[in-house]
């Protein structure tokens, strides 16, 4: 089991109106794919490698995060700090710290962090802070790691250690792998019925049947 990368980074906002045009009109990020049924609604913002997104949910009401500058102290129980994009040149870095500060968006940096250059601005309606990041190094080592008092878990090596947890003792077997009704469930169909998905490459056609049996119900 590997995993790939970033599928998504999910996050809330109280106007998904507000927060399309920032995410798709000002740092043209595609609008991927979006649900919405029951008061329920679910956006997609995909990145150039069709793989990466972030998504929102829209909560009527939500409160926009307490604004924290990445990597800064807090004492709140937060379990995230930033989401940083990668971009493919100091042109682009620089371009898009342009447009943003051309929309009043406020920019900090660019900083050198070493081996990548950066700047950090914030989602101006739900306060999340955001980070653009140029690499001009390519890691030779890994892990490379520069620290003045080094975790001897480091000297491991970068790949996965065995013999820390637990040997999987039950694997599930295919009759058993189901999946409950989600509330992207109802999307599936519309989708498929007007042409704005099709299955991935490699998906049998017993599963599909059997997921079209699933919306017939």
């Amino acid at each position: 089991m590997n995993l790939k990368g970033i599928n998504h980074l999910a996050f809330i906002t109280s106007d998904m109106v507000k927060t399309i045009r920032f995410y798709r009109d000002l740092l043209n990020l595609k609008l991927s794919a979006g649900i919405g049924h029951d008061g329920y609604r679910h956006y997609f913002f995909q990145f150039p490698d069709g793989v990466t997104h972030v998504a929102f949910f829209e909560y009527e009401g939500a409160r926009a995060m307490n604004r924290k500058f990445p990597g800064d102290r807090s004492s709140l129980p937060l379990g995230f700090d930033h989401v940083a994009f990668t971009v493919d040149s100091r042109e682009e870095l620089f371009a898009l710290k342009d447009r943003l500060e051309a929309a009043n968006i406020e920019v900090e940096g660019a900083v050198d962090h070493g081996i990548f250059w950066s700047i950090y601005f914030y989602d101006p309606l739900n306060n999340i802070p955001l980070e653009a990041t140029w690499q001009f190094m390519d890691i030779l080592q890994y892990p490379a790691v520069s620290e003045d008092d080094p975790l001897d878990i480091v000297d491991e090596g970068a790949d996965p250690q065995a013999g820390h947890w637990p040997t999987v003792e039950h694997h599930t077997a295919e009759s058993e792998m189901h999946a409950s009704s989600g509330n992207g469930h109802p999307m599936r169909q519309h989708f498929l019925e007007n042409g704005l998905a099709e299955f991935s490459k490699g998906v049998s056609i017993e599963f599909q049947n059997s997921l079209k049996s699933d919306n017939d119900e």
